[in-house]
């Protein structure tokens, strides 16, 4: 319900000072109070608003308004002006220098403050220095809300303008009218759409240089975050570009190729051909594939040499561990001793944990310092279990710390990581950034194992880093094929492997791990889901709920991943009176859900319990750590999120925006993870999505058990549909070129200074 009203504030319940979000009390002209909460710059008691927003009614808090846009004026009247001066705007001015401020100068007292200051020494315990100290931080908030105001008047929400004023300061208003464009880089959360828009308000031509250039930076940027392609075809962006703008760039050909060389210059992008297509990147991405494809090289070939008996020491730990290895298993292992980077890829129970561990003891036993790293905090934790080892998220091996609002590693290319080998699980996940972070911190001679599954979904950011690395033929590959985990009525393994090839899975009744439940209508698929998540799958194995994990294509629909959170949020966490919950967004979140991380938080601070039972501080949550609501402290706007790995964050209600219910979560939010049991939904989408890649990434996450629930005919379709969408990258080709230089440089020695490069002199920044 859409209200707006007028009034004082009477009180303020919470404030958070880092990002603004405020919940206050506001008298209105009619004496009613309303419970108000949004962000805001800065506000008081005594402060007279004017206020709109969405009314809605909590189930325990009552009325609440959320505050999308405010306008605020001086307060009239001796009370509220008194109220106002007191409330803690002006150091070292109580209650009693406001009465006396008043007494003198009546209702004309902000004409004084702002007109003639120095009038008020006049006032007794004011000195001239107190006197100009009242008047700059009465202007400074007056100040502050007029850029607020301005930014609302372009239809921007208060949210977002404090947001943009927290950047720009008293610089907001010159600064926008300048170019409204900058928003999109200087500001998370404003994209092209919504300063296309406030500059179209603003009179700025819709054929222009700035807005040229604004849209071929978002669409790169798009093009990396969300479609993981590190460059594009010039041609193709161009075209995109015209879609975006409404106009047709063919026609302005002079206007965008002066606006693309510019870029150039800055630099912001870098153009080169592909294939003879003339192609354009964001200058970040290609040096960071630059970078990272010069550091590999560099690793691969610089390796410190082993002198061991590499099959006598494999032999040994056959026979302390009763296994004996595949020739291909083996191979691998003589591989990561000797080649400085190696990859070991393959599917599951073909036996990569079993070889890191083989690795990881041959190399502890030889006196080198190793180091367990995978992309996510569950893929680390299956790490450690699985070799016995310390495994570390990538972020916590490199130690990231924030400067600022800015993140940084304690371990880069000036502080390298003390260690000789870096085992790498889960490379799919990677993207170049990571990547590059973790190359750039390990010195030349480091050893580098790199492991993960081709075949799964690439990573979510920008890049393909394992699929470039494979498809450049530089570093050595090992690919292992041989079914090295199975027993004889476990089909986990197996239909993963045979759907992987394209082929229908056996499904077999007397099989206690793989189930197809064969329904054609999408709420049978839905019921059934609930149904075995919430009753049947823990009669069936003896596991919790909690252990039982839904994993979706999808996220809309009857049988996607929001409407089946909604139904088995009710089914297993149901309201009840006494348990505390707190509306986010469309929906509501209560003590004990399940819930899910979607973005890198790197500043909410957690506690963690160590296996010492001692306690440690940091900072830091990751896209995909999942936990479970601990506590909700509403009238402090505080929620505790208990995540797997024994961190206990602590969220303001302004950053449970970035949480999720995770009874059911897209397959793509699932990489890196295992759970014991897996249930999956079959529908129909696009092939995009639908398809093979998804089906196996979907189905290799299961540990002890998986369903698929839905139409064999969807199942058919997935498994035959083996589209993948092609990212386009430079890694591969980077390799390539940094291989040959590599071998040419090696071949005829050092280059003289007279020599020449091929003019590509960016760095790795």
């Amino acid at each position: 319900m859409e209200l707006s009203a007028k009034g004082t504030v009477s009180a303020i319940i919470f404030r958070n000072d880092d990002n603004g979000y405020t919940v206050f009390t506001l008298e209105t002209t009619a004496g009613d109070d309303i419970v108000c909460v949004g962000n805001f710059p800065a506000i008081n008691v005594g402060a007279v608003l004017d206020v709109s927003g969405k009314l809605s009614v909590h189930s325990k808090y009552g009325e609440q308004l959320a505050v999308q846009s405010y306008t605020m004026t001086d307060p009239t009247g001796k009370a509220s002006i008194i109220k106002y001066l007191a409330s803690g705007l002006i150091k070292g001015v109580g209650e009693v220098t406001a009465t006396n401020i008043y007494n003198m100068f009546g209702d004309d007292t902000f004409g004084v403050i702002e007109h003639n200051p120095m009038q008020l020494a006049m006032v007794k315990g004011i000195s001239r220095k107190k006197a100009m100290d009242i008047a700059n931080a009465v202007a400074e908030l007056k100040q502050m809300q007029e850029q607020i105001m301005f930014l609302q008047s372009y239809g921007i929400t208060v949210n977002l303008a404090v947001k943009i004023y927290n950047i720009y300061k008293t610089e907001t208003k010159s600064s926008v009218l300048a170019n409204p464009y900058r928003l999109i880089d200087d500001v998370d959360g404003v994209g092209f759409l919504t300063a296309d828009r406030i500059a179209q308000s603003m009179g700025i031509e819709p054929v222009s240089e700035f807005r040229i250039r604004a849209a071929i930076i978002y669409l790169l940027r798009e093009a990396a975050e969300k479609q993981g392609n590190t460059y594009l075809p010039l041609e193709t962006l161009l075209d995109s570009c015209s879609e975006l703008l409404g106009i047709d760039l063919a026609e302005y050909a002079d206007l965008t190729e002066s606006t693309v060389t510019k870029l150039v210059l800055e630099p912001a992008v870098k153009t080169f051909d592909v294939e003879g297509r003339r192609c354009i990147s964001l200058i970040r991405y290609y040096k960071l594939e630059r970078a990272i494809a010069t550091r590999l090289v560099t690793l691969n070939h610089d390796a410190r040499r082993i002198m061991i008996d590499a099959e006598s020491l494999i032999a040994q730990f056959e026979r302390v561990h009763n296994i004996h290895f595949h020739p291909g298993q083996s191979g691998a292992v003589k591989s990561a001793l000797i080649n400085g980077v190696t990859v070991i890829t393959g599917g599951p129970g073909t036996g990569k944990t079993t070889i890191i561990k083989c690795i990881a003891e041959i190399l502890t036993g030889y006196g080198m310092r190793l180091e367990f790293c995978a992309p996510t905090g569950r893929a680390a934790k299956r790490l450690s279990q699985s070799t016995g080892s310390d495994a570390k998220t990538i972020h916590r091996m490199l130690g990231y710390e924030m400067h600022g609002d800015r993140m940084q590693f304690k371990y880069n290319r000036n502080n390298t990581l003390p260690c000789d080998v870096v085992i790498v699980d889960e490379l799919s996940m990677v993207d170049v950034s990571v990547m590059y972070s973790l190359l750039s911190a390990l010195e030349n001679g480091t050893r580098l194992v790199l492991v993960g599954d081709k075949d799964q979904l690439p990573s979510v950011g920008a890049g393909n880093v394992l699929a470039d690395i494979i498809h450049s033929h530089v570093i050595e590959i090992r690919y292992l094929t041989h079914i090295y985990r199975q027993s004889e009525d476990s089909l986990i393994v197996s239909n993963a492997h045979l759907i992987n090839k394209g082929q229908m899975p056996e499904i077999n009744n007397h099989s206690r791990d793989f189930f197809v439940m064969n329904y054609n209508d999408f709420a049978q698929v839905s019921d059934t889901v609930v149904e075995l998540v919430t009753t049947r799958l823990p009669k069936f194995t003896g596991l919790p709920s909690s252990e039982i994990q839904v994993l979706g294509a999808l996220k809309n629909g009857v049988a996607g991943v929001e409407n089946l959170n909604t139904r088995l949020q009710e089914a297993l966490n149901a309201h009840v009176y006494g348990k505390r919950e707190i509306s986010v967004g469309r929906s509501v979140l209560r003590e004990g859900d399940r819930v899910m991380q979607t973005v890198n938080n790197y500043q909410l601070p957690f506690v963690r319990a160590n296996a010492d039972g001692t306690l440690s501080d940091g900072e830091g949550v990751f896209n995909g750590d999942i936990g479970f609501i601990r506590r909700i402290d509403r009238p402090n706007g505080i929620v505790e999120v208990q995540f797997d790995d024994n961190r206990l964050a602590t969220y303001s209600e302004q950053d449970l925006s970035d949480l999720q219910l995770a009874y059911a979560i897209t397959v793509h939010k699932s990489q890196g993870c295992e759970f014991e049991v897996v249930v999956v939904p079959l529908v129909s989408g696009p092939p995009t999505i639908i398809n093979r890649n998804l089906l196996y990434t979907a189905i290799t996450r299961a540990k002890r058990a998986v369903v698929l629930v839905g139409s064999r005919k969807i199942l058919a379709h997935m498994i035959h549909n083996n589209y993948i969408a092609e990212r386009t990258t430079n890694l591969c080709r980077f390799l390539q070129e940094e291989n040959a230089v590599h071998r040419r440089f090696f071949a005829e020695g050092p280059m003289h200074p007279t020599d020449t490069d091929d003019g590509d002199t960016e760095s790795d920044d």
